[in-house]
């Protein structure tokens, strides 16, 4: 790892993924650029009207220079000691970010998707999404949970989510490199269909199906680590993916979810369910894409 591209939103942004941040750069000596981007949302309504006395040039270099200023001073204790370059540029957020990801062939971008307020969520949120859908990058989002962990982050614990599509191997590959890069352990988790129906008395288990599906996943599983290398713990688990990811997290302590998808998509995959596991993640979430 070279280069970390981290967005932040001024004057305030999501501290966790900033430590997290800094937790990488230490560990892999490498750079971070910090990058902020002025948008029209930087523009306070109404102030070009009448009796103002202000040009909307005049009202846009006043805002690049408090941006800079800000930018300039932004999260100075947090990346104490590290290497940090500071980056403004104006435009569309989500456009930006993976354009400079290109640009500065970045290694990994990292990102938050909370904020302070309903709307900033919902902005940082939608930021990100198209982050995940444009950008071939690896991407690092910190976790969405309100009551995630305070602690001072560390990876010990590694989760790998596997569907067992073409992806796999490559998902696989990264999560182990990452496991032994931090001596941590690495645990696989496939999640099946629901295996209940409703029936006399309620919601009822097919065991026959369980037993089949758990079978199956097993045995690819197996295949799986053979080709890749890998001797990792497995929990397979049934149900809805999200709630089932959590858990297995929660079972284990983990500190980070690796999800992968193809390219096609992007990281959200071919119906949105990356974005669903980093909206719900109670942990952060690296999404990697796997080769073609």
């Amino acid at each position: 790892m070279k280069k970390i591209l981290l967005p932040v939103a001024l004057p305030s942004t999501a501290l966790s993924v900033v430590h997290q941040a800094a937790f990488l750069a230490r560990h892999f000596e490498c750079e971070i650029l910090l990058l902020h981007v002025v948008t029209s949302l930087n523009y306070p309504a109404g102030v070009l009207e009448s009796g103002h006395g202000l040009t909307e040039q005049d009202l846009h270099a006043a805002i690049i220079k408090r941006a800079q200023q800000e930018l300039d001073l932004a999260l100075r204790r947090e990346l104490d000691g590290l290497a940090v370059r500071r980056l403004l540029l104006r435009g569309d957020p989500a456009r930006e970010i993976v354009r400079t990801a290109r640009d500065e062939k970045v290694s990994l971008i990292m990102m938050s998707t909370r904020g302070h307020g309903a709307f900033y969520r919902f902005l940082l949120g939608s930021v990100t999404a198209k982050v995940l859908h444009d950008s071939d990058c690896p991407v690092w989002t910190d976790a969405q949970w309100e009551e995630a962990p305070t602690r001072e982050f560390a990876i010990r614990n590694v989760l790998c989510a596997v569907d067992l599509g073409p992806h796999s191997h490559n998902t696989v590959s990264r999560a182990a490199q990452i496991a032994a890069k931090f001596g941590a352990r690495l645990t696989l988790v496939h999640i099946t269909p629901g295996v209940e129906i409703y029936g006399p008395g309620g919601l009822q288990v097919l065991p026959e199906w369980k037993e089949e599906l758990v079978g199956y996943a097993a045995g690819e599983i197996a295949k799986l680590q053979q080709d890749v290398g890998t001797k990792a713990e497995v929990i397979i688990d049934s149900g809805g993916v999200h709630k089932r990811l959590n858990r297995a997290a929660e079972q284990v302590n983990g500190d980070l979810l690796v999800i992968g998808h193809l390219p096609v998509g992007g990281h959200l995959g071919d119906n949105h369910s990356g974005y669903a596991i980093v909206r719900e993640s109670h942990i952060p979430v690296l999404s990697v894409c796997g080769p073609m």
